[in-house]
């Protein structure tokens, strides 16, 4: 690669409000059952711990408190983050297949164009043309096209 190459990809920009998972009751399936470990008779004669189901994704959410609205809240919230992670890591996956398909390789055969500030003068590679390098670098990009 050539010292002064440089690759620019121009990306949409990024939304300040995130996307959020909508998480519904609709799509979690909710079952109960007698925790696991140290507790003796109240932790084997009560079912206080909940797995959620995601059904359309089949992640699930597990929860082993004393009291049982405790135990839905805790595994609400770790699957809407679980949901919320898998969502981010798919956008961050898209919009970095979209940067890697703009910039190239960065290679030669890549160039657009090549300012040359020494000389004063801006070759665009697509078209042909020449211009001055004063000029194109205050916005005179139609010189070029």
């Amino acid at each position: 690669m050539h010292t002064s190459t440089v690759t620019v990809a121009v990306l949409p920009l990024a939304s300040v409000t995130a996307q959020r998972v909508n998480l519904t009751t609709q799509d979690v399936r909710t079952e109960w059952f007698s925790g696991t470990g140290k507790g003796g008779q109240h932790r084997n004669r009560h079912q206080n711990s909940c797995r959620l189901i995601h059904e359309p994704t089949g992640l699930v959410a597990i929860s082993q408190s004393r009291k049982r609205n405790q135990s839905y809240a805790e595994a609400w919230a770790q699957l809407e983050n679980r949901l919320q992670a898998q969502l981010d890591a798919q956008t961050e996956a898209e919009t970095g297949e979209l940067r890697s398909s703009l910039t190239g390789s960065g290679m030669r055969a890549d160039k657009t164009r090549t300012y040359r500030f020494q000389d004063d003068q801006v070759k665009d590679h697509q078209t042909g043309k020449k211009a001055k390098c004063s000029k194109v670098m205050r916005g005179a990009f139609d010189l070029l096209h």
